[in-house]
């Protein structure tokens, strides 16, 4: 009986961590094309998740080309570095809804650009909803 208890315990600790990833995980690596990174343009964009839940980022070129996602936790940030220049479109998985923003982020030379979560996309005109398969297209 002991044996069993001690089993439980284990493995309910071990479950209540094993589920949320990290701030900068890659949770979709698999799903995704290789990232791609500008070594000349120095642009960055931080990402402040304010909302109550975790998200997955996607961001996009003006083509609507793949470029990185990452996980971010709730109450987290996390910093796009060597971005190309370009329009980026930013796109993100919200509970079990995924959103693409509205506004279209200019990225040029050496700029660094903040993009807050800091609501339920769900109840602003900011985003609009976008399918699973439009998200994970390469």
């Amino acid at each position: 009986m002991k044996h069993y208890i001690i089993l439980c315990l284990l493995l309910t600790t071990s479950l209540a961590f094993c589920q949320r990833g990290k701030t900068g995980d890659k949770t979709f690596k698999h799903r995704f094309p290789p990232e791609v990174f500008s070594e000349v343009s120095n642009s960055s964009l931080l990402l402040i998740n304010e909302v109550d839940h975790d998200i997955i980022v996607s961001i996009r070129d003006q083509n609507k080309k793949f470029l990185r996602h990452v996980y971010v936790r709730n109450n987290d940030q996390y910093v796009f570095n060597k971005l190309p220049i370009t329009r980026l479109y930013v796109q993100f998985k919200s509970k079990e809804f995924f959103y693409e923003d509205r506004d279209r982020t200019n990225i040029n030379y050496g700029e660094k650009h903040t993009f807050n979560f800091f609501f339920d996309a769900s109840k602003m005109g900011n985003y609009y909803k976008i399918t699973e398969e439009e998200f994970f297209k390469p």
